[in-house]
């Protein structure tokens, strides 16, 4: 089967890869010279197989107004004359409640131990440098009524299959003393183990350089999509480029935030929204003591830290704006959140930058057949937990597309 996957992001190309495995010829096209520009260049880092659950928990809409009144708040809403953001904003509201969390968590967590399986499979099969390593996560919390709500979390994941222990502050210390830095206000951690974190850039550009050595793929970056042609109306026979038109046998949608719009062209859509995050890189020398070994979440704050080889990635904040901006007010501010933790970490040389996460309300995002054209499939709205889910997700469409046995339950992805 010939198929044209279209994005570049990490995504679109273990989506690829995993296609051109089970033997299609694949097309991958992307608007960007080079893949990984998007949400895929510098996010978190964090691999986190164990903590899946979705932005949209049932504590979610109480801490809102507070949230909104603050300007130190880790999501901000900024009001538009979009139809789009305040119907998202609506089913996200709706989806914040204790049983659909709860429903969203399990498929995550289901979704997110089938692509730890099959990344480290692929990692036997094709060793990618990407300052891989599975050192652990710390999630910290400030409060010790939210430590506690966290232990009931905790034991509810035991179910899914993760192990954690929750420590308090003492044993959290221990086990990673750059966290002296938050003093009295450290309340403790839940600490799993087994999760891991990478440079999702480099990840994404290792594999696609693999893709170049494929017989089977054509990578056709720096390529605008510009429609698709469906002569009898139901199936798509050719991508229109702003070169050529590329004729397939099906297509993958794999564009994050901007799938929806290309699904408009044919009649459909997504319930997908670009949610705004930003992130920091900082130079690190190695042994530093100021500088976590683990990787960490500040509850609270939401804020990550990821040990990337010879830098630092910290990453936070969800803006719900539409708008791809770097906003420096809250680089600013989560420069001075950093320094309150980690006081001795030089911030000097970071790199700031902001990209856009494609979220579907509930969290979960969609694999599978699209309703706006028969041989048409969607894999995007994987949010903030992209890289985590990359591989399991590609592994699950290539099995749907393929007609073999799936390696878990899809219904709760399809489109």
């Amino acid at each position: 089967m010939h198929i044209t996957v279209i994005g570049a992001g990490v995504i679109g190309v273990t989506s690829a890869y995993f296609l051109a495995r089970q033997g299609h010829d694949v097309v991958l096209v992307d608007a960007r010279a080079k893949p990984a520009q998007e949400a895929s260049h510098a996010n978190g880092g964090q691999l986190s197989y164990s903590y899946v659950a979705p932005l949209a928990a049932a504590g979610v809409l109480s801490s809102l107004p507070v949230w909104l009144l603050r300007g130190d708040a880790p999501l901000r809403w900024r009001p538009r004359l979009d139809p789009r953001q305040w119907a998202w904003c609506l089913k996200f509201a709706l989806a914040c409640n204790a049983a659909t969390a709860r429903a969203s968590t399990a498929s995550l967590q289901a979704l997110a131990y089938l692509s730890r399986d099959v990344l480290h499979a692929l990692l036997e099969q094709e060793p990618l440098d990407f300052a891989h390593v599975r050192n652990g996560k710390l999630i910290v919390y400030r409060d010790a009524a939210l430590l506690d709500k966290a232990r009931r979390q905790v034991a509810y994941q035991a179910q899914l299959g993760a192990e954690q222990q929750v420590l308090d502050a003492g044993q959290t210390l221990r086990l990673e003393p750059a966290l002296a830095g938050m003093g009295p206000a450290l309340a403790g951690a839940v600490h799993t183990p087994s999760e891991e974190a990478g440079d999702c850039r480099l990840f994404t550009e290792g594999l696609y350089e693999r893709l170049l050595r494929m017989g089977n793929v054509a990578c056709r970056l720096g390529t605008e999509v510009r429609g698709f042609d469906r002569p009898d109306g139901r199936r798509i026979a050719s991508v229109r480029t702003d070169g050529d038109a590329i004729r397939t046998d099906a297509v993958v949608l794999a564009a994050g935030a901007a799938t929806p719009a290309l699904l408009r062209g044919l009649g459909g859509d997504a319930p997908i929204y670009p949610l705004k995050g930003y992130s920091l890189t900082v130079p690190v020398a190695p042994g530093d003591a100021g500088v976590p070994a683990i990787s960490v979440t500040d509850y609270q704050r939401r804020i990550v830290y990821a040990r990337l080889g010879g830098v630092l990635r910290i990453a936070a904040m969800v803006d719900i704006d539409g708008v791809p901006d770097l906003v420096p007010e809250r680089v600013a501010l989560l420069k001075r959140q950093v320094r309150e933790s980690f006081p001795a970490l030089d911030l000097g040389p970071a790199q700031a930058w902001a990209g856009q996460r494609p979220a579907t309300p509930r969290g979960v995002p969609l694999v599978g057949r699209s309703r706006a054209a028969d041989n048409l499939w969607l894999n995007a709205g994987q949010g903030a937990l992209g890289f985590t889910l990359a591989c399991g997700s590609a592994a699950l469409l290539a099995a749907q597309m393929s007609s073999l046995p799936l390696p878990l339950d899809a219904r709760d992805f399809l489109p």
